[in-house]
């Protein structure tokens, strides 16, 4: 059930595929399951079919859950990266230098994962119902594998200090009280904005241009900041090997 050391270092390739074949949906035309609309406008004409209000009135309830969940991903990714750090978030290798004890990681073992899955959701209501549901599915078991495979790498690494972390700190499911106290720990927020800038603009794409309703609209600015971070990494990775070869 661990994600090996492969699937680790090539996470954000395995996400984008996962995101591409939901959007594209390419069992829909081959076993004829259905038509070719957002899971959002779905979900909206479910909710009217029902009859617990009318199409109009549940459109903008699923865009603000949507919006709501976007929020809550793009959080729990900025503020997890802050105390963690680029190079940590966006490294080939799993790392395990100390126990963090800072920031959301007081109340979640896991943030980043957590942001993700969150993340996930609300861009899922941007693809067809089934491939939405292909998506979460995948991504949420791909997240566990993640999740439990580092979990055996940090025990190996850290030993006693990260079975005393698991044991105050839930690993998924927040808790409203912090587990245990603060460590000294200095946030880099600029950073952290910059590496979760793809976060940002599924919350900008769900909270604002979804009014729009325009879904092609929507796809094109998360893909635009989708680009942007990839230059970020891109500027990050070379200053990180520039200043490797001036040591």
């Amino acid at each position: 059930m661990r994600a090996s050391a492969i699937e680790f270092r090539f996470r954000m390739v395995i996400q984008i595929v996962v995101v591409v074949l939901g959007f594209w949906a390419p069992w829909l035309g081959t076993f004829d399951l259905g038509r070719r609309i957002s899971t959002l406008e779905w979900l909206a004409l479910e909710i009217n079919r029902l009859g617990i209000v009318s199409f109009t009135v549940a459109t903008p309830i699923v865009i603000v859950l949507g919006a709501l969940a976007a929020a809550i991903g793009a959080v729990l990714r900025v503020w997890g990266a802050a105390y963690l750090g680029y190079d940590i978030v966006h490294h080939g290798q799993m790392q395990g230098r100390a126990v963090m004890v800072a920031g959301p990681y007081r109340y979640v073992r896991n943030p980043l994962y957590l942001g993700g899955w969150f993340m996930m959701i609300a861009i899922s209501l941007l693809m067809p119902p089934s491939g939405a549901l292909f998506t979460v599915v995948l991504i949420t078991v791909f997240y566990m594998r993640l999740t439990l495979g580092e979990e055996a790498f940090l025990a190996a690494q850290l030993g006693e200090p990260y079975a005393e972390y698991k044991q105050a700190v839930p690993r998924l499911l927040p808790r409203l009280r912090a587990g245990l106290p603060a460590a000294s720990a200095q946030p880099r927020w600029l950073a952290a904005v910059l590496a979760e800038v793809t976060a940002i603009g599924i919350f900008i794409a769900l909270a604002f241009l979804s009014w729009t309703y325009n879904s092609l609209l929507m796809i094109k600015a998360i893909l635009i900041c989708f680009g942007i971070s990839l230059v970020v990494r891109g500027f990050a990775r070379s200053k990180t090997n520039g200043g490797q070869s001036a040591a």
